[in-house]
């Protein structure tokens, strides 16, 4: 979900990583993108398995709660994004990878086999929890619109957006703390479960919604969490870049003498 590959870029003032921008041609670059790949499939083979198993527990327990399952996605994303972001980005959702590459902060050359990494790790981990778990159609842990599908839609476009934002500003303008990444994308799943999950879900993410829908055949309103999210999320990276005036890392706009001058001007003779 985040662009945290290289430290030194951040040094640097460039969070967009030289990794990324890479195009697969020689045998390192094909090595160092099959391991971006299998990243981003274990990445998102966990999230789904610990996300979805904690609804489907839920529903077929009745022990770990709706807070609890709010919890439980917005860890396991703040985990899985400390754990291989600084290999493949750490995205897990192929509408944050369609937006990062519309604004150039990843190559659309690799953008057809992350969403398939993507979309393979959901399957797995909802083939997963199917053998694991009695799962019947009362036990779905897909994700299904409850009211009107209109309703259902906005709300993913709403907290889509939301979640780009954040990601937005906390991966690719190195003003931020990238340090805190996830821990701030995290917190915003955490929050948008908590709004919008008795009512669309909360998927945010088409993979998420995807990987169970298949393997269970159940295909009512997935056209919600397919272009919901997608329309949400390039909002949400088409409104923070537009409020970033700048691609200079703070210590540029801070030794500059037009920032000196402002200062100066505040401080009373």
């Amino acid at each position: 979900m985040s662009d945290l590959e290289n430290v030194s870029d951040i040094e640097k003032g460039d969070r967009s990583s030289d990794i990324n921008n890479h195009e697969a041609g020689t045998p390192s670059d094909t090595v160092l993108f099959l391991q971006k790949i299998i990243a981003e499939v274990i990445g998102t083979y966990f999230v789904i398995f610990c996300g979805c198993g904690a609804v489907a527990v839920n529903k077929i327990y009745g022990s770990v709660t709706f807070p609890g399952i709010a919890v439980v996605w917005g860890l396991v994303v703040m985990v899985m994004v400390y754990s291989v972001g600084h290999i493949s980005g750490a995205h897990f959702n192929p509408a944050v990878t369609i937006t990062f590459a519309l604004f150039r902060h990843f190559p659309s050359k690799q953008v057809p086999l992350y969403i398939v990494a993507q979309v393979l790790g959901s399957v797995l981990a909802s083939g997963t929890l199917c053998l694991l778990l009695d799962v019947n159609d009362d036990a779905y842990f897909g994700t299904l619109p409850v009211g009107s599908n209109l309703r259902s839609f906005v709300f993913e476009i709403i907290i889509s957006f939301l979640l780009m934002f954040v990601i937005s500003g906390v991966a690719t303008d190195n003003r931020s703390i990238g340090e805190l990444a996830g821990i701030a994308v995290g917190m915003t799943i955490l929050l948008n479960v908590f709004v919008a999950g008795p009512v669309s879900g909360a998927s945010m993410n088409p993979a998420r919604s995807l990987g169970p829908a298949l393997v269970m055949q159940k295909f009512r309103g997935l056209w919600i969490y397919i272009f919901g999210p997608l329309i949400g999320t390039i909002m949400g990276g088409f409104a923070y870049n537009l409020i970033r005036f700048t691609e200079k890392p703070l210590r540029e706009i801070t030794m500059s003498s037009s920032f000196l001058k402002s200062i100066s001007r505040k401080i009373p003779n």
